[in-house]
């Protein structure tokens, strides 16, 4: 029992730990879908380069919202001033759900994003002049992204560590 009532700190590095490497993973997968898409629609016009990329970009947003919350749950842990404290488990908990909002959230959401703009992409190409609808639709996801954001961040925010 003493190991846990000294692994809060481990806790939440675990939470930061998976703010980003689960928005990351989101992210690679979307970012994945559109490239394949784009792949494509590129082989039979080079010149939507431009366009494709636009979109592809979108669903990388979330593996950047989620690099910032590990940064700001390291910073609030004391990481980046070299004196760790001993957190409780309950902080330790706090700073976990904080990273899996963001982890979780931005995991759903880059997946759903890059399907929405990978089905951007498909109306490039038969009309290219209807680009800026595509990515109103695929921005809409974005939106869901960015409260996940907002709740890790007032969640770390809050938290009285250092």
């Amino acid at each position: 029992m003493e190991f846990l009532a000294n692994c809060g700190t481990q806790i939440g590095f675990l939470g930061a730990v998976l703010s980003v490497a689960l928005a990351c993973a989101g992210s690679g997968r979307g970012v994945g879908l559109v490239g394949e898409a784009a792949a494509g629609v590129l082989s039979e016009d080079p010149n939507k380069f431009s366009q494709c990329l636009i979109l592809q970009i979108i669903p990388g947003t979330q593996g950047l919202y989620g690099l910032v919350i590990w940064f700001f749950a390291m910073m609030k842990m004391g990481f980046f001033a070299g004196a760790m404290p001993n957190l409780t488990i309950a902080q330790g908990l706090g700073f976990l759900a904080a990273g899996l909002c963001m982890g979780i959230g931005g995991m759903i959401t880059a997946v759903a994003q890059g399907r929405c703009a990978a089905a951007g992409v498909a109306l490039i190409a038969k009309r290219p002049e209807e680009m800026s609808k595509g990515l109103i639709m695929a921005i809409m996801v974005e939106f869901y992204a960015i409260l996940c954001l907002l709740a890790s961040f007032l969640m770390i925010n809050s938290m009285g560590v250092v």
